[in-house]
């Protein structure tokens, strides 16, 4: 609807209530604007009063109408505003205007540029306000973001919001598949608990308390959940949270809402956090570090490194490009102006001659939709040539994986003895603490990361040294947590080990029960392992998939290989799907 800037707001209003009425069927509605809004209320849509002074408020209003009109026409709105804890209302609503809203672009395509516009303005609105959100808020509009397929900004991230999204993935996996708004206010009753559990300490994560002012444990975030929201109560969602709660933009297209589960069809079941007895558990994190080398390491020496690596591996890569050209998929963006003529329009085209979008435009979308993280052991036990040609071999999967468009992070790991750790250990202990129950005392994280995955700049590999000691469990869910972040089809995590894990002051049977319960959790969240022994075979032990590197020489083309055999197998699983 081409809304003229120069029309008065009652004529804008006029036109969006024929409009709310068309969406919906409902010969009744109409459209106002009240302080109260956006909102159903009887037989209106009530729209806030901000958006008519606003520049394109046209187009604004327009994504509200069809936002509310997804709500009147596909959810059970009554239901979610009877929930009685604002914040279990809040992310019900944030999950089932997702789902509304598909279902409303496959019916409408043509809702999707408005709420795409609507989402950027809900974008701006929680930017200028997030300082002065509560923690709940900033979590339900984290959850918000992730349904939608949206990245995050830098200033939305604080680590324990992160902990808390990277523990809720199986969740806000099952948010995103929602089919109803019962399948709605379900999950957000257990991402609550979810929430619980974390602050309650029950699941083991390194960030969990990582901020200085705005914890997940602290008794202001705590006293946000304590409804369950299981009550029925009346109350209307706050100011606040009808700020925020809009559904907005469609960065999902509606053929993808086509083609979700409905119903139980493909959910995960709730999978019950990792007891701690199987976990090796620190008796603090406040001591570990991460340092972020990214693009700040030695350029000379980065092009003699990926030179050299080029050398073993170009003839690998171009074996790998050409298998996995046979991904691009080409697609279809019909009803264009301009283009190719698509012939489906044809009959269209002849009996209304009015009709002028009978074209379409071809879309080439590369079959690579997999992110890719390198994790380095950097033990003590590296030293010499062993880390000099896992450097290597991170450097050459690393500039091929760069040219072949795979998102790629690239870090490392090791443990290391820290004075303030052993004095805060023996403070602990003098206090009458008990040390069972705990298996790392005086060893901080010494966690590395050489390329970040919103950086092309390789250069930080030169920075890769070792450290002390190598607690792999913990250092996978920390590569894990940064993987799982970054949205994409398929998760990889390849890592290159040269033995067990091991700390200075742990007992090494908890340390491989760890590391075993860890990617057991992993693989069920959709993380595809791949374990790289650098002149052991323990990576057998633990890894689904492994490479054993016999001599060092090899490394990068074992690696090389066993990677792209985890890349193409996707691949072999379609065409063996597409053939049944």
């Amino acid at each position: 609807m081409d809304l003229g800037l120069t029309e008065s707001v009652d004529d804008t209003l006029a036109h969006l209530s024929r409009l709310a009425r068309t969406l919906t069927g409902q010969d009744r509605l109409t459209v106002v604007i009240a302080d109260d809004g956006p909102r159903l209320r009887d037989d209106q849509f009530v729209l806030p009063p901000a958006v008519a002074g606003m520049d394109a408020s046209q187009e604004l209003m327009t994504g509200y109408v069809d936002l509310l009109a997804a709500r009147a026409r596909f959810a059970t709105q009554d239901a979610i505003e009877r929930v009685g804890s604002p914040v279990a209302r809040r992310l019900a609503q944030a999950i089932d205007d997702r789902r509304a809203c598909c279902e409303l672009a496959r019916a409408y395509p043509g809702v999707a540029p408005f709420l795409t516009r609507l989402r950027a303005e809900m974008a701006r609105v929680a930017a200028a306000q997030w300082t002065t959100l509560s923690w709940a808020e900033k979590l339900a509009w984290h959850v918000e973001r992730y349904v939608w397929n949206e990245q995050s900004t830098a200033i939305e991230s604080s680590p324990s919001l992160n902990a808390a999204v990277h523990a809720s993935i199986d969740l806000l996996e099952e948010a995103s598949r929602s089919a109803s708004t019962a399948d709605s206010m379900r999950i957000a009753l257990r991402l609550i608990e979810r929430i619980r559990e974390l602050s309650a300490g029950d699941v083991n994560n390194m960030m969990l308390t990582a901020d200085a002012q705005d914890t997940l444990d602290s008794p202001a975030t705590r006293n946000e959940f304590e409804s369950d929201g299981s009550d029925t109560g009346d109350a209307p969602p706050s100011s606040q949270t009808s700020a925020l709660t809009t559904g907005g933009g469609l960065t999902r297209s509606a053929s993808d809402a086509a083609q979700q589960p409905s119903g139980d069809a493909g959910k995960q079941p709730h999978r019950p956090a990792m007891s701690r007895a199987a976990l090796s558990v620190p008796i603090t994190t406040q001591f570990d570090r991460e340092a972020d080398f990214t693009g700040k390491g030695d350029a000379i020496r980065w092009r003699k490194l990926r030179s050299t690596a080029r050398a073993q591996t170009e003839s690998l890569k171009a074996r790998l490009e050409r298998a996995l050209k046979a991904d691009e998929q080409t697609h279809w963006r019909r009803e264009q102006e301009r283009g190719e003529l698509d012939r489906p329009s044809l009959v269209r085209l002849a009996v209304a001659p009015g009709y002028r979008t009978p074209f379409r435009t071809r879309l080439v979308k590369p079959g690579r939709d997999a992110a890719v993280t390198l994790l380095i052991d950097r033990s003590g036990s590296m030293a010499g040539q062993k880390i000099e040609l896992a450097t290597l071999c991170a450097a050459a999967l690393s500039d091929a994986l760069s040219q072949l468009s795979f998102p790629l992070e690239v870090l490392g790991y090791s443990s290391i003895e820290d004075v303030e750790m052993r004095e805060y250990y023996e403070r602990w202990l003098a206090a009458g603490h008990a040390s069972s129950g705990f298996n790392r005392f005086v060893e901080r994280l010494d966690l590395q990361i050489y390329k970040r995955f919103d950086s092309d700049n390789l250069v930080g590999l030169t920075c890769v040294e070792c450290g002390h000691e190598n607690p792999d469990g913990e250092a996978l869910s920390w590569a894990a947590s940064r993987l799982l972040a970054r949205r994409a089809h398929r998760h990889i995590l390849m890592v290159l080990s040269d033995g067990y894990p091991a700390t200075g002051d742990g007992n090494p049977d908890v340390l491989r029960a760890d590391l075993q319960a860890r990617i057991t959790e992993l693989r069920e969240r959709g993380v595809e392992l791949v374990g790289v022994g650098i002149l052991t075979d323990a990576v057998e032990t633990f890894y689904p998939t492994s490479a054993v590197v016999e001599r060092l020489q090899d490394l990068p083309k074992a690696a090389f290989d066993v990677l792209g055999r985890t890349l193409l197998k996707h691949r072999e699983w379609m065409l063996e799907r597409s053939d049944a």
